[in-house]
């Protein structure tokens, strides 16, 4: 057990992986995600995904943007679940989006993909409780979303290796 705990790092070297945000923040991918500018979202959603954005990409100094991140959301929530007295029992929330990442030198889409999630939310006999776990719902998927979109274009980066 413990030859193969300790050949276990010569395995991990020789298949070719390499850490994404090596350099960190002054690496290839840290220094790209920091010349990222996020245009504005229309909407609550749009607002809390822009700063769940700009928090992640603002984690390095700011640059002068080299791309914008232009994104198109839509929330929808539906009825899952009915009662006897035909009134809803539980929602889902679905946050999607449609990102661009454009290079702002040549105005050209270098990146065009979408990412999205959903969540469930119990209806309860509150009004009020219901509104604050939809509320709350938007908040973690907004925070997903972030990551996903973030992961995305930090390959993007990481394959065109980017330098500052």
């Amino acid at each position: 057990m413990r030859a193969f705990v300790l050949l276990l790092p010569l395995a991990l070297a020789a298949c070719g992986l390499q850490p994404l945000y090596s350099g960190g923040s002054s690496g290839p991918v840290g220094a790209s995600l920091g010349e990222v500018e996020v245009a504005p979202i229309e909407g609550k959603s749009g607002w809390l995904v822009a700063n769940a954005l700009r928090d992640r990409l603002g984690a390095v100094e700011q640059r002068t943007p080299r791309y914008r991140l232009d994104i198109k959301l839509d929330d929808n929530i539906i009825g899952l679940a009915v009662r006897r007295d035909d009134s809803v029992a539980r929602e889902r929330r679905t946050l999607r989006a449609r990102y661009q990442l454009v290079e702002l030198g040549k105005g050209t889409v270098v990146l065009d993909a979408t990412a999205g999630s959903d969540a469930g939310i119990d209806v309860v006999g509150s009004e009020y409780a219901t509104i604050a776990g939809e509320a709350s719902a938007l908040e973690r998927l907004s925070e997903i979303l972030a990551d996903k979109i973030v992961a995305r274009v930090a390959i993007y980066a990481r394959r065109n290796q980017a330098t500052p």
